[in-house]
């Protein structure tokens, strides 16, 4: 039997390469991108999917790249297109760390609460069942770079997001990683992962995937 894990997240998801100038969107190959890494670790009895979108945030329509960047909005179609799905990889708060939403780490841990939430309602596991959920709390970013200024006030936010989601996510019964732990964004603009930052989260999303069961 093949299980299926769904890896919803943003651009660190996607694998986008840390950016040296503006608006320069490329991804780094499967074989380097933790999902990727991911899919090569867990084997051939497992189907490892990437749902990583740029620039997505947990609830919120972004007023300058649209509003299909809302992960609450995606999340439902998701689950039900790839359903049965055995494990959800979470993560995401890193966006919404951008000053034009203004937002509190409170904040930020609420919508990924209201994600949660929304997995656990919709069905979309083995049987009907819930999927079982790993939530990942995003890598500390620094204001760096050409996205420093998007990103200004951000830093210190991002700090204070995995003793929340952590909190969230023993209150919700779910399993957690704090990814701060296992990788750090690039100092070329502050956000994004080199290579073997990929590979070291991918080796700690992969044990922690094995200890959910």
């Amino acid at each position: 039997m093949v299980r299926t894990v769904l890896c919803f997240g943003d651009s660190n998801t996607h694998g986008t390469r840390p950016m040296d100038a503006s608006g320069r969107l490329e991804r780094f190959p499967e074989h380097e991108r933790w999902p990727g890494i991911l899919r090569q670790r867990l084997g051939a009895g497992w189907l490892v999917i990437e749902e990583g979108l740029p620039a997505r945030t947990t609830v919120h329509d972004d007023p300058i790249e649209g509003a299909h960047k809302n992960g609450l909005a995606y999340l439902q179609p998701c689950l039900e297109s790839h359903l049965p799905v055995d494990v959800v990889v979470l993560m995401l708060g890193t966006n919404d760390l951008k000053a034009r939403f203004a937002l509190t780490p409170a904040d930020i841990a609420a919508g990924a609460e209201l994600l949660l939430q929304r997995i656990g309602a919709a069905g979309a596991g083995p049987g009907g069942a819930p999927p079982r959920i790993l939530l990942m709390s995003p890598v500390p970013i620094e204001e760096a770079g050409v996205l420093a200024e998007i990103f200004a006030g951000g830093a210190a936010k991002g700090r204070a997001l995995a003793p929340r989601y952590r909190a969230l996510a023993a209150r919700q019964g779910v399993a957690f990683l704090d990814a701060g732990e296992h990788a750090t964004a690039s100092p070329v603009d502050g956000v994004h992962f080199d290579a073997d930052q990929h590979a070291r989260l991918a080796t700690a999303v992969e044990q922690a995937i094995r200890a959910i069961g």
